[in-house]
């Protein structure tokens, strides 16, 4: 049976999504802080994430990032707190979507659901043919790892994910509502400012190594594309 690792503080919250979860054919792990919800993680590995931002002990933030640092698995941030700032910070951890209290428990594994299909999709495309070489760029999808060169660039994984939409359709415009429904789904409800942070963000970390042949141009008004360069 499927795992889906609960992490909240409220009892209540735990309560019900473990409920509706098992619904769902899941079989909930409930961690009640954040150090909790690391052990669960590392002894279970299970295939999705449900994360309380204020949690004791660790936060959901940084629950997050040390999960991503060893896993793809899909997380799912739940906060109280939803100015955009928290919004954009948890999805450059590497979350996969955020949802904000107080919530509908259907909603939450409508969007379970929704991501789950979402990695089964980006896996089934890409299980043949995992890396992208442009010039001094190689993005490898099934390690999650991107080079410039010699130097490997440390990205998150939806960073990582945004190379790969643009690098994979060179010179192709994306309009930010296009990358909001390639990178976080239909179900997703954010604006075309979290797609300008996100890479704002993208091209401080890859400007750090000259790549003269290729770049992630603005298109005013539009969006975005992975220009390649003519020499």
């Amino acid at each position: 049976m499927q795992h889906i690792l609960i992490a909240d503080d409220n009892r209540d919250i735990t309560d019900i999504l473990s409920t509706y979860s098992k619904m769902e054919g899941f079989e909930p792990l409930v961690a009640a802080d954040g150090e909790e919800a690391i052990r669960l993680f590392t002894e279970y590995n299970p295939e999705v994430v449900l994360l309380d931002v204020m949690m004791p002990k660790e936060d959901g933030y940084e629950v997050c990032r040390k999960i991503r640092s060893k896993s793809n698995v899909p997380v799912i941030l739940i906060t109280a707190r939803g100015e955009d700032f928290d919004k954009i910070m948890g999805l450059d951890i590497g979350a996969d979507d955020y949802i904000v209290k107080p919530f509908s428990p259907r909603e939450v594994m409508a969007r379970v659901r929704a991501v789950l299909r979402r990695m089964a999709k980006t896996t089934k495309e890409n299980s043949s043919d995992n890396v992208i070489t442009i010039s001094n760029l190689e993005i490898n999808l099934e390690e999650y790892t991107l080079h410039i060169g010699e130097k490997k660039i440390a990205l998150t994984k939806k960073e990582i994910e945004t190379m790969w939409t643009l690098a994979s359709n060179p010179n192709k415009v994306f309009t930010r509502d296009n990358l909001l429904d390639s990178l976080w789904g239909f179900d997703y409800f954010g604006d075309s400012r979290t797609v300008d942070s996100h890479i704002k963000r993208l091209r401080a970390k890859i400007d750090t190594v000259d790549h003269p042949d290729w770049t992630i141009k603005t298109i005013w008004g539009v969006g975005y594309k992975f220009e390649v360069l003519e020499s």
